[in-house]
């Protein structure tokens, strides 16, 4: 299992600004290690945010993406006390989730 996602939600007037961190390896599949075999590809494909349960966001992304991923979005209508929880699987099947708090 994956390190936990550092995740921050900060309210400003009726906007929240939601940035995640995750830690991830995301291999392409196209990397060859030291004795030239290729490393398998192992990346997260989809991934979705909730706030208090209802969904405010979903993606799937591909092998393109960057190692560690960042992700920033924004929410109208959250105030502080409410729950943000993201989620991501990876093609390997592994699923990671993690909440932070509107401050």
């Amino acid at each position: 299992m994956a390190d936990p996602m550092r995740i921050r939600a900060q309210s400003a007037g009726d906007k929240t600004t939601v940035r995640v961190l995750m830690s991830h390896e995301m291999e392409t599949g196209q990397r060859k290690d030291s004795a030239g075999k290729v490393i398998p590809a192992w990346f997260i494909q989809e991934v979705s945010a909730t706030l208090n349960g209802k969904p405010v966001l979903s993606a799937q992304w591909g092998p393109s993406v960057s190692k560690n991923p960042f992700l920033q979005f924004s929410v109208k209508g959250a105030k502080a006390g409410d729950k943000v929880a993201v989620t991501w699987t990876d093609n390997k099947g592994d699923k990671r989730t993690d909440e932070a708090t509107v401050s």
